[in-house]
């Protein structure tokens, strides 16, 4: 993914991962936005793992405070 979106916003500076699973080349920014727009492709998980996975967001978040 970070592929895809650097080549479409040349003036930002991502942060890549050290390994790339083959499939995530295949989001694009586009498919990401139809995915939004139209509340398709949902994911459920459970509980406890969407509790650990906020506290890990909101860390990463305070980090780039």
């Amino acid at each position: 993914m970070s592929d895809n979106i650097q080549i479409e916003n040349p003036n930002v500076e991502f942060v890549k991962p050290c390994n790339l699973c083959p499939y995530m080349k295949k989001i694009t920014l586009k498919k990401i936005f139809d995915c939004l727009k139209n509340e398709t492709n949902e994911i459920k998980i459970g509980d406890n793992i969407a509790a650990r996975a906020r506290r890990s967001v909101q860390r990463m978040a305070e980090i780039g405070r």
